[in-house]
């Protein structure tokens, strides 16, 4: 392996500490995406009753717009669905209802959007969650244009633009640098081992329809700097080559992230797997099947990991995109998509008595969400400003 760029742990979590810290001061919204500890310290001061009991099923636990975005299945077809279950349990649906409009309410603060804007996509994220509760999935609001312009890029993108944008290369290798450093021998000793597993070479090898008798091979792997939620913990990326049974070649990209406990709250007396990897995986194939059936819970360094190849059409949506007139149909549009991941583990009868919970009578925004919103925004932007004034102070000091 190579030698430049090695990191040992105590430099990495110095490193990963500081990135974490400038990513959380660049806005407010940034400081809503990467702090999910606040909102779970709200929830559980909550007195019980505050907010309403749905149907306990599988939920993403960190339900905010990044997490949110285009998915390629294992045949390459495209859908809006929910991209990032690191939270995942089986839990109280209402707990992601929260969480999206708090990220709504951030996005549109940080977008200069007038407060009645924000009470309008609340509203309109109520309406579309109720939609997706129910009706076939080709039932369902029309595309906002910031929607349907990256999955229009989504479908658009093949190979040589994953590598670019990951691997700023097209050649077999992982560059070293800023986002990925070189891994310790008993790193990359554990993956060699992983990747010579069966069930390893046949996730791999099943995707897009690879051919019968395809072979895989591990070229590099580097220790992958990426996102707040992995600070302290084993993420790695694995380049492969995958050789046809008639000599061509291809190249996947694979992603291996430690799975650790939910601060999500599951619902009394749930039964899930007590592999946090296996979990995670488990929500997602129930909530997003476009990710679901391209990841595999492993064991890595003793530890539960989570793999999955990256396909050049799983993208973020940006919300500095969302404009006056986008943002309400967004809204509905991605709330939709979230009532549409709750909806499919119901029963009818369910989904029918919760959509009637939800309403209270009324098409407005319920109380209990408009409160919880507001209250939740304000104690973001109490931390926020603490945050930056932290940070300016070390670097001060720097």
């Amino acid at each position: 392996m190579r030698e430049t760029g090695r990191l040992d742990l105590d430099e990495r979590a110095m490193v990963l500490e500081r990135q974490r810290t400038l990513k959380m001061a660049r806005s407010a919204h940034a400081y809503v995406r990467g702090n999910t500890g606040t909102f779970y310290d709200w929830l559980d001061g909550l007195n019980r009753g505050t907010l309403p009991e749905g149907p306990p099923v599988w939920i993403c636990g960190d339900c905010h717009l990044g997490n949110l975005g285009p998915l390629a299945d294992a045949d390459g077809r495209v859908d809006v669905q929910i991209r990032d279950l690191d939270q995942t349990v089986i839990g109280n649906p209402a707990h992601d209802l929260v969480r999206l409009g708090l990220s709504l309410a951030s996005a549109a603060r940080g977008s200069d959007l007038p407060g009645a804007v924000t009470a309008r996509m609340l509203d309109g994220m109520m309406r579309g969650y109720a939609s997706g509760l129910g009706g076939p999935m080709g039932d369902g609001p029309a595309e906002p244009d910031v929607v349907r312009s990256v999955r229009r890029r989504a479908l658009g993108r093949h190979w040589k633009h994953l590598a670019r944008e990951r691997l700023k290369d097209v050649e077999p290798a992982i560059p070293l640098g800023r986002k990925f450093w070189a891994l310790d021998d008993a790193e990359w000793h554990a993956l060699k081992e992983l990747f010579r597993e069966t069930r390893v070479r046949n996730l791999v090898l099943s995707l897009e329809s690879r051919r019968e008798g395809a072979e895989m091979r591990l070229l590099d792997a580097a220790y992958w700097m990426k996102g707040c939620s992995s600070l302290g913990h084993l993420r790695y990326a694995a380049l492969v080559r995958i050789t046809e049974s008639d000599g061509k070649r291809k190249l996947a990209l694979v992603d291996l992230k430690e799975a650790v406990a939910a601060v999500a709250p599951a619902a009394p007396g749930a039964e899930m797997p007590a592999d946090h990897a296996e979990r995670v995986v488990a929500g997602a194939r129930a909530l997003s099947p476009n990710l679901g059936e391209r990841m595999l819970p492993v064991r890595l360094l003793d530890r539960p990991v989570v793999m999955r190849e990256l396909r050049p059409q799983d993208l973020k949506l940006d919300v500095d995109q969302f404009s006056q007139g986008e943002a309400v149909r967004a809204a509905h549009y991605l709330a939709h998509v979230v009532g549409r991941a709750h909806g499919r583990q119901m029963e009818e009868t369910s989904a029918k008595a919760w959509r009637r919970d939800l309403a209270g009578g009324s098409s407005a925004t319920p109380s209990w969400l408009w409160s919880s919103v507001v209250e939740l925004a304000g104690r973001h932007e109490v931390g926020y400003l603490e945050h930056c004034r932290r940070y300016a102070a070390e670097q001060e000091a720097a």
